[in-house]
């Protein structure tokens, strides 16, 4: 099934040049004078080789539609990576198979992981988790509509942009896409 590369997400499993390809991170470009692309990082699932790619906007991508089972985040261990599903059975994943998702991996998140001829080769993040912010700057009050926007680091060590008036302990919502601010939790 072919998809817009802007609906390419990290974790996504796509044929890209007759071989599949785990998709690791997306990025919307938008350069000064130049039309909008999509910047992908990809690794080669039968490989493990790693690259960039640039898409254009429209451009159709072969999604590879793999089994995915609904299994949750437990913990990990290092890079090892542990997941469990409805019948209590575990399964272990590598940062290098997860790419940017663990930045979004929380204890008891429900997520999708896909399987390729048995072989794990990917997770589905859902398109938005509620992260807790543990790092920054003190808020304004008064700062309610200005497009300022400060670092904020949250519980799994990523940090993203958000408004002067997010303060440390809060729960905000956050694009696992863009890996991007939404709103409060």
């Amino acid at each position: 099934m072919s998809i817009p590369a802007t609906q390419m997400r990290p974790g996504m499993v796509i044929k890209y040049k007759d071989d599949l390809h785990l998709v690791f991170s997306v990025e919307h470009r938008t350069p000064g004078n130049l039309r909008a692309f999509i910047q992908a990082k990809l690794r080669n699932v039968r490989t493990g080789a790693m690259f960039t790619e640039r898409f254009r906007s429209p451009d159709p991508i072969d999604r590879v539609f793999v089994d995915e089972i609904k299994m949750e985040f437990l913990y990990n261990d290092g890079d090892d990576y542990y997941f469990m599903d409805a019948s209590f059975e575990q399964t272990m994943l590598k940062r290098e198979t997860l790419g940017d998702a663990v930045d979004y991996l929380l204890p008891n998140l429900t997520i999708g992981v896909s399987y390729h001829d048995g072989k794990a080769v990917g997770i589905e993040l859902p398109l938005v988790v509620e992260m807790t912010v543990v790092e920054t700057e003190p808020g304004i009050k008064s700062a309610t509509a200005s497009s300022v926007t400060k670092p904020a680091k949250l519980e799994t060590g990523l940090v993203v942009q958000v408004p002067p008036f997010i303060n440390e302990g809060e729960k905000i919502r956050v694009d696992t896409a863009e890996g991007a601010y939404m709103s409060r939790a």
